[in-house]
């Protein structure tokens, strides 16, 4: 599996991000879906 080093801040910001039992690695799945689904969005409104 990858490694990946994070800054101090990073992980604050993905601690104030955090809900009570979520693990980081569903935090990042879930702000990577969120950036994917405002992507689509943002790619389909350019096509009207």
């Amino acid at each position: 599996m990858p490694q990946v080093t994070l800054s101090e801040e990073t992980v604050e910001r993905l601690d104030s991000l955090q809900t009570e039992d979520e693990s980081y690695d569903e935090l990042v799945e879930e702000l990577l879906n969120i950036y994917e689904a405002e992507e689509l969005t943002m790619f389909r409104s350019g096509d009207g």
